[in-house]
């Protein structure tokens, strides 16, 4: 049997759901195919279960893109406030954290339920789960064919909406960038991003005794530097500061820890030698962090002079010892990868890509939003926004 529809949006995920509604709005009918048992996997996971929905400071900075200027069109038209003030009718009650970031305060299927809402008020939606699609053809005249295992659909504009390669367990998967490429778009090579750093060396052991410790910390390479918590694990160096470079570093790249980046260790030094000249220098650090965590830090950068005082401690040694603790260089042998991967970095080349409908410049009708374009946020709500923001905007005109 064949469906006949106007829109078909591939991915039930938080772009997907949200082009559905609004197309709706507009009296398209849609259909959206999703191959997992459940809609919205990703959102109910998000944010500890909480989603991070939206960030109150959203800029075209937040977001990392070959094509950086792509964003501006679609963030501008749908803002940050825009998808608050949904939020607000809704009456889903959330608060803000660190960094201008939104969670909700009674778990992430509030927002679910809200796109669902919103879907089902337009009447027009119909959500397919379980359905796997095996062809995507043009058809002579304008349109698509898709084959799927629930069935032929028909429709004159088709949205790729499927997300990227993180969290597979969740649905992630290639197929949007392998369909992409089917009709002559560009891909750029992906990898796992805001994911964990491993390490293998002897920083691996000391990550694994410090497993479940945390500190804010600055963590520093040549492209970027992010100060917030930072987690040790079994495995290596998880916690935002962590995520937020690992968009920046590439493998066999080193960067620096700033374990203190609120203090002047040097300057401090220097006081505490005239006014405690008999204290170590683990007593003094003990008052900025936990007690095992300084004693790591003590085997890694002072070990020999872990019982002296500091008075008998010169004053080269004492700055160097601070510069080290300022500027710890560390090696990541990798990440996680997509396993725990909050997004994937790369996908469909933007410059292919109308910012202002989301449509392809190779295929008339065939429309990419989401994750799956070249497009990836900051941690913080940053790649919510850009999946609420882009599927609005080619909401406008599938």
């Amino acid at each position: 049997m064949v469906h006949q529809v106007d829109v078909v949006v591939l991915g039930a995920g938080a772009s997907g759901l949200m082009l559905a509604a609004e197309a709706a709005k507009r009296g398209r009918s849609v259909v959206v195919l999703e191959k997992a048992n459940k809609v919205g996997k990703k959102i109910l996971m998000s944010g500890g279960g909480k989603c991070n929905f939206t960030n109150l400071d959203v800029e075209p900075s937040n977001y990392l893109s070959e094509n950086p200027h792509f964003v501006i069109s679609a963030l501008t038209r749908y803002t940050n406030w825009d998808f608050i003030g949904m939020v607000c009718e809704y009456g889903i009650e959330y608060e803000e954290r660190k960094h201008g970031q939104l969670f909700t305060l009674k778990g992430a299927k509030e927002i679910l339920e809200m796109l669902l809402t919103e879907c089902e008020k337009a009447k027009y939606v119909n959500i397919q789960t379980h359905c796997e699609v095996q062809d995507v053809q043009p058809k002579a005249d304008s349109g698509f064919i898709i084959d799927t295992n629930q069935g032929t659909y028909q429709c004159e504009s088709l949205v790729v909406a499927t997300g990227g390669l993180s969290i597979p367990t969740l649905g992630g998967s290639g197929f949007g960038y392998e369909l992409a490429q089917q009709f002559g778009h560009h891909v750029y090579p992906t990898r796992a991003g805001l994911v964990p750093f491993t390490f293998s060396d002897q920083f691996k052991e000391v990550t694994t005794r410090l497993s479940g410790n945390a500190l804010d910390a600055t963590l520093i390479n040549d492209r970027h530097q992010f100060t917030e918590a930072l987690l040790f694990t079994h495995r290596g160096l998880s916690g935002p500061s962590s995520l937020q470079l690992s968009n920046y570093w590439h493998v066999g790249e080193s960067f620096k820890i700033d374990f203190f980046p609120s203090q002047d260790l040097t300057e401090f030094f220097k006081e505490k030698k005239k006014a405690q000249p008999k204290v170590l220098l683990r007593t003094l650090l003990n008052e900025f962090t936990a007690k095992s965590i300084v004693l790591e830090l003590q085997q890694l950068i002072w070990a020999e002079q872990s019982e002296t005082a500091i008075s008998n401690i010169s004053d080269a040694q004492l700055e160097h010892i601070a510069t080290q603790l300022h500027a710890f260089s560390v090696k990541p042998s990798g990440t996680e990868g997509y396993r725990t991967a909050e997004v994937t970095l790369g996908g469909v080349d933007t410059s292919e890509v109308s910012s202002k409908t989301m449509e392809s410049k190779k295929q008339k009708g065939l429309y990419f939003v989401g994750e799956v374009l070249d497009v990836t946020g900051h941690l913080g709500g940053y790649n919510f926004q850009w999946a609420w923001s882009s599927a609005q905007a080619a909401a406008q005109f599938v």
